[in-house]
Order: C-alpha cells, then sequence, then structure tokens
C-alpha cells in the first residue's frame, strides 16, 4: 500500500459498511466520520455539501458521481473506481488514493492539497483552479490531461508525467524538466522563464 506523505498512518474507522447499493442516491448534506465503505456502490451518486471525514474506501465504485461544494478530508481510497467523476469545489486535503482507477475525471476549485495520488493514471482529465500544494504526484500519468491554474507548490514530481498537458496558469516552480516528463506540454512566457530560471539558465 502507499505510504502516507511523512509517514503517517491512515486514521481508524468505528462503523463499518458493506455491499450496499446506493447507486443514484442523493447524498446532499449528509456527513460521515470514521466510516469504512467496503464494496458499496456510489455510483451515480449526486452529493452536495456532503462531508466524509477519517473515512476508508475499499472497493468502492463512484463512477458518474458528483460532488460539489463538499469534503473528503484525511479519507483513504483502496481499489476504488473513479470514472467520469465530478468534483466541484471539494475539500480533499490529506486524502489518500492507493490502487484506485480514473475517469479521465474532472475537477475544478477546491483544496487537494496533501493528496497522495503517486502512481495515479489521471490521463485526459481536467483539473483547474485546484490548490494542490504539497501532494504527492510522483510517477502520477497527467498525459493530455488539462491542469489549468493550479497551485502545486511543494508538491512531489518526480517521474510525473504531463506529457502533451495544458499546464497554463499553474505554479511550476519546483517542476524538475530533468525528472519529469513535459514533452508537448503546453505553458506560458511566465512558467517558461520560472522553468528555466529553475535550470539556472540566464536571460539577456
Amino acid at each position: 500500500m502507499t505510504d502516507r506523505r511523512d509517514g503517517f498512518a491512515p486514521p481508524p474507522t468505528t462503523t463499518s459498511i458493506e455491499g450496499e447499493e446506493w447507486s443514484g442516491a442523493d447524498l446532499t448534506g449528509r456527513r460521515f466520520q470514521a466510516v469504512l465503505f467496503i464494496e458499496v456502490d456510489l455510483s451515480e451518486v449526486h452529493a452536495r455539501g456532503a462531508g466524509f471525514i477519517d473515512c476508508t474506501f475499499r472497493d468502492v465504485r463512484f463512477n458518474a458521481s458528483s460532488f460539489a461544494d463538499g469534503a473528503f478530508t484525511n479519507c483513504t481510497f483502496t481499489r476504488c473506481s473513479f470514472f467520469e467523476v465530478t468534483f466541484s469545489h471539494c475539500k480533499m486535503v490529506g486524502s489518500m488514493f492507493d490502487g484506485c482507477t480514473f475517469g479521465p475525471i474532472a475537477a475544478e476549485g477546491g483544496d487537494w492539497s496533501l493528496v497522495g495520488l503517486a502512481g495515479a493514471d489521471l490521463r485526459k482529465g481536467s483539473f483547474r483552479d485546484l490548490r494542490m500544494r504539497e501532494a504527492d504526484l510522483s510517477a502520477a500519468h497527467f498525459d493530455d490531461a488539462t491542469v489549468r491554474d493550479v497551485d502545486l507548490t511543494g508538491s512531489w514530481l518526480h517521474e510525473t508525467s504531463f506529457h502533451g498537458a495544458d499546464l497554463r496558469g499553474s505554479e511550476l516552480a519546483g517542476l524538475d524538466p530533468l525528472t519529469t516528463d513535459v514533452r508537448d506540454a503546453l505553458i506560458d512566457v511566465d512558467q517558461a522563464m520560472v522553468i528555466a530560471a529553475g535550470l539556472g539558465l540566464r536571460f539577456g
């Protein structure tokens, strides 16, 4: 299992929900804390303002679901599926994804700081106007993805692939093009200057 950043263990759970069919449910305003979800079908769920705190999800299906103005804070997702899921202005701080399958998914607005997405296949996804500070994105694949106006300050980008991605407006000060695949990626002039300065280049 992928380790959490700084070696912290996942939070313990106190109750469990197993094998239930919640497909198409409206979870608006619902709150769950320290709950273990096992093989629960959350496909096509709609939820606004729902909160999941310190929860663990194992083999849970989130396909075609939409979450807005909600929170998945300090949660753990193991072998879950996220096909065509949308997250709008959600707080995902400290959540860990291990062995999950993705979309493309779409995320706009919200705070994804300290998330663990090491090795995740996020090709062709859309990530806009997100805070992803100190996220573990090591060896993740954002090939042909949209990563616009994302704050990646302090994020781990070793062996991360942004091949063909649209990175315009994102904070790239910590990106090392020698250890990160940025072939055919789209950036703006200011970003090019930041990356060049990081390589020790001078401007005449």
